[in-house]
């Protein structure tokens, strides 16, 4: 059975031997260059515009490949973004602006992912593959970072994105492909620009300034810069869309929260819940102080339930400064000197509602006698025996929000020499890539586990002072204070919960260092041209460090000393040592019907202290059968190593849901069910458990590298019978397998369960009744992604008139198939379809996606109005296998979303005289809403905020002087 709900719609064959792969990296070292497209980069923002025609056509470099090339478009699908668009945009941040493209999709994280971001980072996700699987370069060269708001916008010349699968030219994390900042080593000048912007709620506000100045010379330049950019915070609350937990249940709209409150939510013994006429659970009444009695309680209804998202932040405050240097100098006529360094300081915070307390997922115990227990039993979890009892949920909001800051140091500084060999057509390049990345986080809001245990054991009052003591008349307790947790707004509570308040801090630092030398030119000569081959070398080491407060560090069975708040402190690294080879080969020339015909082969090895080694190769072919039309083709390996946090990451809390399959037990699965009665009598206390993340290392897992396919076939075409025009269209697919992933609890029990040989049993851990004490859930390599789709552009520039220039752009993206297996060994997992759907874990994936721009010029004047189209999705699985259901209570629900598009617009004007140019814009026009998803389906503010505008309507200005 199924329901549908509608919204209206709102507008490893190697190709190269590992003997060949050697003699190359030898040639690399003796004769190592990549030259980067900026060589040739347009003339400086103030330089006098030229209409001269070039007499020699310089061969340059374009991601996606290392090959030098007079021509531009070649077999690699690239989306060049450069400093005008940038401008126009109005956007305060790359992340803002890259964000945008419709290739761009699925999970990432901006300023407005309050619950699991807050840091302030932007990362993209091409292909819908993840951040992990896109590859980030800043001039050729991995970000430290993958942070693309770190890099300060001021320093970047364009942006070029390549959405194809390039492991083969930049090695592990090019599945999705790359997005390639490139920098602006040409100015002459100062220039100043300040930017504000605030929403038309009034909220929001934006400050941003930058500082550029550089100089250029006979034998070099240098280009220097500072930034500070500033974000306001805007509550969840400031909304209509967010201000409510909304859960569509049953399907109705439900104003719902959490059972988490700071009334609680008590589940009793029937024979106790009887004296009050209730069937199990009850709430406190309003308005009580001091000890409670039964007689201050009521039935619990949903009406009890605490609105937790008004307590979130819908936008996340943000301040960042910034500086950088780009300088090269030519040391001699046939060597260069260059370095590029820039330092990212980001604060940053996050807030969710204050600290809940569920004593059975936390497994501690109110004590039946405790002073202040009006009903004489106990509540909670034994997190020693494992013993359970009734459920106890409270949240203690007189701690204030839970507050996570952030702060953020990034600097990365890359010097290197390149340079030719004489008169030949062979350049070098060597580099030294030096990257550091510490991050701390200041905690507020949470509690001392022992300390909060101890106050709610056995309490008595003493008679000879007059005061609640903690123990027992004959053993009382000294150096603790009694908490009466069944009145948390007790002016008493409020004060023993803030003596054992805590705000524990983390550290984090993260180092990675590369060596690269590399080498491109010509090999030997073919009637159709040249043989050209682009090699080189690298070795890089990546660390990383944690520190923590010793209170919230695991013990050995990942517990930790703070309610709700649990990390570990663990350092490890890993190097790789890799070697390329990229080779050009032009088969014909200048004939009927092959006006070029092209093929490329490349590979590159890869050898990882943890993963192991990998080849991974391309075949490309580019074939022009007429001078205006080219055919396009690559087939290529692709694979991604475990990243450090993949590897290293810490121990942290979890409090999933699930369905132990050792319920009922009666033998035959002592793997998975250790400790658990084989007579039938088994079930499990409590749905909800606790559990542990991590990386792989903690819990003992070796993990391996992913392994793939990506495949891109595409047409490039430029009507000579109308100037001006320009055509394309790239069909798509990457297959992946082994993927790397966080393990769910109830996958780690289905597992265990069905196969005794399963390495995850390992992370089950339960208490000598049975009952599940935790579960570990790292990283793991477990499923399968298969994805195709289709790209095009159409692009035309209108010729000039007396009304002014007009250039019109159109980018879209058409998902055709977005499939995850969980587990392809296991026969009985369901594949879930993604294509067209919105779903928690993976994200939104609208079959249609597209930007269209539109852009003016006429003298000083200019503008520009931007379309961004997401197209219709829906939330939910009419297939009741996948378990996708947009209901909270009904399976098999679809919901359906229909398409938004948003519209941008930008006006600017020259004074010349005055070297000042003014620029204000309006984003999201028409002030369109996000669609609403419901809270039980997303993570933040009821909406898919990766993917929707989220502020309204916003009006920014920008002032640039140029002296």
């Amino acid at each position: 059975m199924h329901r549908t709900y509608d919204q209206p719609p709102t507008l490893r064959p190697k190709l190269l031997t590992l003997a060949l792969m050697a003699h190359l990296a030898i040639m690399a070292v003796l004769a190592p260059t990549i030259v980067h497209a900026q060589d040739t980069a347009p003339p400086a923002d103030n330089a006098p515009a030229t209409t001269d025609k070039a007499k020699t056509l310089e061969s340059v470099t374009v991601t996606g490949s290392r090959i030098r090339r007079v021509d531009v478009e070649t077999a690699n699908p690239v989306v060049t973004v450069d400093r005008s668009q940038i401008a126009a945009s109005g956007k305060a941040t790359l992340g803002d602006i890259v964000q945008e493209l419709p290739s761009i999709a699925g999970n990432a994280t901006n300023a407005n992912t309050n619950n699991g971001g807050g840091t302030g980072a932007a990362t993209i996700s091409l292909r819908g593959m993840g951040d992990k699987r896109t590859l980030i370069l800043v001039n050729g060269v991995r970000l430290a970072y993958n942070d693309v708001n770190s890099i300060p916008a001021n320093m970047i010349d364009r942006v070029e994105v390549l959405s194809d699968g390039a492991s083969a030219i930049y090695g592990s994390d090019a599945i999705g492909g790359v997005v390639n900042f490139i920098l602006r080593d040409k100015f002459d000048g100062v220039q100043f620009s300040g930017d504000f912007g605030e929403s038309s709620h009034s909220d929001g506000f934006r400050r941003n300034f930058s500082l550029t100045a550089g100089h250029t010379g006979q034998r070099g330049s240098i280009v220097a810069g500072i930034d500070h950019q500033s974000l306001d915070a805007v509550s969840a609350s400031s909304r209509a869309f967010s201000r409510d937990a909304l859960n569509l249940t049953g399907g109705q709209v439900i104003v719902s929260g959490s059972s988490a409150t700071p009334s609680g939510s008590i589940t009793l013994p029937r024979s106790v819940a009887g004296q009050i006429g209730c069937g199990s659970r009850v709430s406190l009444n309003s308005g009580v102080s001091g000890a409670t009695t039964l007689n201050n309680y009521h039935c619990y209804s949903n009406a009890d339930t605490y609105n937790y998202q008004g307590d979130n932040i819908l936008q996340t405050p943000q301040e960042r400064n910034s500086l950088f240097l780009i300088g090269k100098y030519k040391l001699t006529d046939a060597v260069e000197a260059y370095a590029n360094f820039y330092y990212t300081k980001t604060q940053s915070d996050s807030q969710i509602a204050p600290v809940p307390v569920f004593a059975n997922g936390d497994n501690f115990v109110v004590s039946a006698q405790n002073y202040y227990n009006p009903f004489g039993v106990n509540f909670g979890t034994d997190r020693v025996t494992g013993d359970n009892y009734g459920d106890f949920n409270t949240r203690f909001t007189t701690l204030g929000y839970r507050r996570y800051q952030y702060k953020t140091y990034n600097m990365q500084f890359t010097p290197g020499l390149r340079g030719n060999f004489g008169d030949s057509s062979w350049q070098w390049d060597t580099n030294f890539n030096y990257g550091k990345v510490r991050q701390k986080s200041v905690n507020y809001g949470f509690l001392d586990y022992a300390q909060l245990q101890q106050g709610l054991g056995p309490s008595f009052l003493d008679a000879s002072t007059g005061k609640v003591t903690c123990g027992t008349p004959g053993s009382p307790i000294s150096g603790c204070t009694p908490i009466n947790i069944f009145n948390v707004n007790d002016p008493t509570t409020i004060a023993a919960l803030r003596d054992i308040q805590r705000n524990p801090t983390a550290t984090n630092d993260y180092i990675v260092k590369q060596f690269e030398a590399n080498a491109n030119g010509n090999l030997f000569s073919l009637p159709a041209g040249e043989v050209s081959l682009a090699t080189g070398v690298s070795y890089r080491k990546e660390s990383t460090s944690t520190w923590t407060d010793p209170l919230a560090v695991g013990d050995a069975n990942g517990l930790c000393g703070i309610v709700e708040f649990c990390t570990s402190v663990l350092s490890g690294s890993f190097n790789v040592k890799e070697a390329y080879a990229e080779a050009l080969f032009p088969l014909l020339a200048d004939k009927p019907w092959a006006q070029a015909l092209n093929i490329t082969i490349g590979s590159r090895y890869s050898d990882y202290s943890t993963a192991g080694s990998n080849t991974s190769s391309k075949v490309a072919l580019e074939w022009r059968p007429i001078q205006n039309l080219l055919l396009r083709g690559t087939v290529s390996q692709v694979f991604r190593a475990p990243n450090i946090n993949e590897l290293y990451s810490g121990i942290a809390n979890d409090s999933p849901t699930v369905n132990d399959p050792c319920n009922f037990y009666t033998g035959g699965h002592a793997q998975a069910c250790a400790n658990v009665p084989v007579d039938g009598s088994y079930q499990q206390a409590n749905p909800q458990i606790s559990a542990k993340t991590s990386g792989a290392v903690p819990a003992g897992y070796q993990l391996k590298p992913e392994q793939g396919k990506s495949f891109d076939f595409g047409v490039v075409y430029d009507p000579q019978w109308l100037p001006g025009l320009s055509m394309s269209a790239d069909v798509w697919r990457i297959n992946l397998n082994d993927t790397i992933t966080a393990i769910s609890a109830q996958t780690v029990l289905n597992q265990c369960y069905a196969n005794a040989a399963s390495p995850f049993c390992n992370f089950i851990h339960r208490f000598d009744t049975g009952n599940i004490n935790y579960v570990s859930e790292p990283t793991v390599n477990l499923g399968a992604l298969s994805t195709k789709g289709v790209d095009g552009t159409l692009a035309y520039r209108f010729d000039e008139t007396r009304f002014g220039r007009f250039n019109a752009r159109l980018d879209w993206t058409y998902v055709a198939r977005y499939d995850i297996n969980p587990d392809p060994a296991d026969p009985t997992a369901v594949t879930i379809h993604n294509a067209g759907k919105y779903t928690y874990a993976y994200g939104n994936f609208p079959r249609w996606r597209g930007l269209a721009t539109l852009n003016w010029t006429r003298g000083p004047w200019s503008a520009s109005w931007r379309i961004r189209y997401i197209g219709r999705t829906q939330v939910g699985s009419a297939d009741e296998q996948q378990q996708l259901s947009a209901d909270l209570s009904i399976p098999a629900v679809v919901r359906r979303v229909g398409a938004y598009a948003y519209h941008n617009v930008q006006a600017g004007y020259d004074f010349a005289p005055w070297h000042t140019r003014l620029d204000l814009g309006v984003d999201n026009v028409t002030n369109k809403q996000p669609p609403l998803l419901y809270q039980n389906n997303v993570t933040n503010s009821n909406t898919d905020v990766a993917t929707y505008d989220v502020m309204g309507r916003y009006y920014w200005l920008r002032a640039t002087v140029t002296f």
